[in-house]
Order: C-alpha cells, then structure tokens, then sequence
C-alpha cells in the first residue's frame, strides 16, 4: 500500500556543529514523499522523498540566504535533495535500519538511517496513519559541500558532520476515485 506524508505532522530537520562550540540547527520546510509499506514483509517496502533546498530555513535568514549559495547548497544550480531507499532491514519490534541514495549538490551517496516505524492507528477521521522516526549522520563534504573557514584557536567555523533528523507521519494514500 502507498503511504504519501502529511507535511503539516512532518519535520526533515538536521543538526551541525558551529564554531566548534554550540549546534546549529535547522530543517527544510518544503518536502514530500511516498513510502510503499509492504505490512507482510517490510524489507520489501520502498521510500522516495525528496526537499527543496531553498526551503531551508535555520532562523537565521542571513545564514539562510548564505546556505542557498553557491558556497553551500548553491540551490539555483542544485534545487532538489533527493532520497530513494535501496535496503529496509527490520531489527525487530518497531525499530528498522533503511539503506539508500542521497542525492544532494549533485551528488549521490548511499546513506543509512536507523529509526522506528510506529503504527498504523486508524485516526479520528477514519485514514490509517504512522509515524517514522530516523536519523543519519553525513559527512557534508562528500556531497560536495566544502565552505569553510578556520577560527584563530583552532577548529573550524562549520563542521564536517551533520545530523540528519527525520520525524513524519504519514497517511494512507486514498485512490483518486475514493476522493469523490
């Protein structure tokens, strides 16, 4: 069955060191996806997701305005973060490890998260419902995202690593002939 996400119960979020001192964090807030749910044997489920990378957005529009630049995401050359799930192992209960590309910056890269898998209900307006939660960490310069700068007492401005934090839930997908 075909699951699509509710983007309004969803967060694509992710985590970098700043200064090599406090966190930065942020989150893009345009972003879909579809998860075929394969509820007999969920090894064979898939999932495609992809975000716009102008739609980041830190809190801070400054950074923000900078991070869509050909420094960082260079969003005009590069619009689109992609991800297409090529492995789903379950590790027994509700917990599940998922292997696939992550395109970014015009680069792919196998990429695995490690999450839960919770559901589905049935919610108070009758759609089948569940929520996901993942989390992976990248290496930003393997996509291709090489701005920095050093500070004076050793370090550097942004770090390497990145956390990436997912959080969705999402809903059945009811066949256009159902809508009416």
């Amino acid at each position: 069955m075909t699951w699509q996400i509710d983007p309004a119960h969803s967060r694509v979020a992710f985590a970098v060191r700043h200064m090599m001192v406090s966190t930065v964090r942020g989150s893009f807030k345009v972003f879909s996806g579809e998860i075929e749910y394969d509820e007999q044997n969920p090894a064979n489920s898939k999932i495609t997701a992809q975000a716009e990378a102008a739609s980041i957005d830190t809190g801070q529009p400054e950074r923000d305005q900078h991070l869509r630049s050909a420094d960082f995401f260079d969003v005009e050359k590069y619009p689109t973060i992609t991800f297409v799930s090529t492995k789903i192992e379950p590790l027994g209960g509700n917990e599940y490890r998922v292997t696939g590309d992550l395109t970014m910056h015009g680069v792919t890269r196998p990429v695995t998260f490690t999450g839960e898998f919770n559901g589905p209900i049935v919610d108070a307006f009758g759609l089948r419902r569940a929520g996901i939660q993942a989390t992976a960490t990248i290496n930003r310069k393997d996509f291709g995202l090489t701005w920095n700068r050093a500070i004076e007492s050793g370090g550097v401005i942004v770090d390497d690593k990145v956390k990436i934090e997912i959080e969705l839930e999402i809903t059945e997908k009811v066949p256009a002939a159902s809508k009416a």
